[in-house]
């Protein structure tokens, strides 16, 4: 018999475990009974809740089982965390992105091979924007036909918040800057509406903030098919931006803007272009639709929710989609021979799960 009501542990209580916390009080069947953080001291918890500093003494503690376990933590310790939880027999869901690099992802997914049970999801929420969900049911309903290329430009105007250094500028932590940290999700849409990028050229940067870490990204990639991606990802783009044109045989999607927790992406929008190549004479008709609620952080905790509740598999989300997105991530950095002689960076390719 499947349970229905699970007890829920979030290890890190920053910015987004206080956004996963508000969607899961939604959640009738989940209730957040204990949670960890550095400055616990300083975050507002229910008295009911049962608190830790760390989220290492937070699972190991005996006298509570977490059906459920949020991984919210800096990059270093997210694969730690999963692996805990997964070895305390926990469902997990855990932030983008899944380590510091490909090795962290492949220790993760060597764990979770010995615990078929568990559920393991991570939190691409972009794909749950209404704009991205139209865009790819109208990729799939082959109405415009088969994908050309796609451009996109992912771009803020700093790698830190508030002028000072925090962990996301230190390598050892982060293991990467504005490609790993922001740029991630614009290259996990691309491999959702393109498929698997097997070629890749690159220019990385630190040249303007002047941190350990990458401020810009630029890379051309090119699938097995022949599809062709252009890719910007920026700490320097001083209007913030979110733009990804993808153009098909009879038509465009272009999808500008993402509504955001800050709100400076500017309005999410979704243009679709039907075109007809023979007599369209570049002005062909658009529609253009403007989304004003931003559903992502509820659908993706619920679909989440609702494997679990059904035993059914994750199909979204999963440890694959993290892998292959980490080493696109990767293989951008080591196109770069300066970035990748720098950082002594490893082929990503070499590493593969435990058969």
């Amino acid at each position: 018999m499947i349970k229905n009501f699970f007890k829920v542990a979030i290890a890190g209580y920053g910015v987004l475990g206080k956004v996963r916390h508000s969607v899961i009080k939604k959640l009738p069947h989940f209730d957040v009974v204990a949670i960890s953080d550095i400055l616990i001291e300083d975050c507002n918890i229910d008295k009911d809740i049962k608190t830790y500093k760390h989220y290492v003494d937070m699972l190991n503690d005996d006298t509570l089982f977490y059906d459920v376990v949020f991984v919210c933590l800096t990059n270093d310790s997210n694969p730690d965390a999963t692996i805990r939880a997964l070895r305390k027999n926990s469902h997990v869901f855990c932030e983008k992105p899944p380590g510091r690099n490909v090795e962290d992802i492949i220790k993760v997914i060597n764990v979770e091979k010995q615990h078929p049970e568990q559920k393991l999801m991570y939190g691409f929420n972009h794909r749950y924007h209404g704009s991205i969900v139209e865009a790819l049911r109208i990729i799939q309903s082959n109405k415009l036909g088969k994908v050309i290329n796609l451009r996109g430009v992912y771009g803020k105007s700093q790698l830190i918040t508030f002028n000072q250094p925090d962990w996301r500028t230190k390598r050892e932590v982060a293991g990467g800057g504005v490609l790993l940290d922001q740029g991630i999700h614009m290259v996990d849409l691309m491999r959702l509406f393109a498929g698997e990028f097997i070629d890749i050229y690159s220019f990385v940067e630190n040249s303007y903030w002047n941190y350990d870490v990458e401020d810009n990204a630029y890379a051309l990639m090119r699938t097995l098919d022949g599809k062709v991606a252009m890719l910007n990802s920026s700490a320097t783009q001083w209007r913030h931006r979110f733009h990804l044109d993808i153009n098909l045989e009879k038509g465009s999607l272009i999808l500008g803007g993402i509504l955001s927790g800050s709100k400076s992406y500017g309005a999410e929008t979704l243009t679709v272009v039907s075109a007809n190549p023979e007599n369209d004479r570049g002005d062909p008709k658009e529609v253009t639709t403007r989304y004003n609620t931003d559903p992502s952080w509820y659908a993706e905790i619920k679909e989440f929710s609702e494997c679990i509740l059904n035993n059914r598999e994750i199909t979204s989300g999963t440890s694959y989609d993290a892998l292959q997105t980490m080493k696109l991530v990767y293989k951008i950095y080591f196109s770069d021979k300066k970035w990748q002689k720098s950082y002594n960076i490893k082929d990503p390719n070499i590493y593969e799960p435990n058969r």
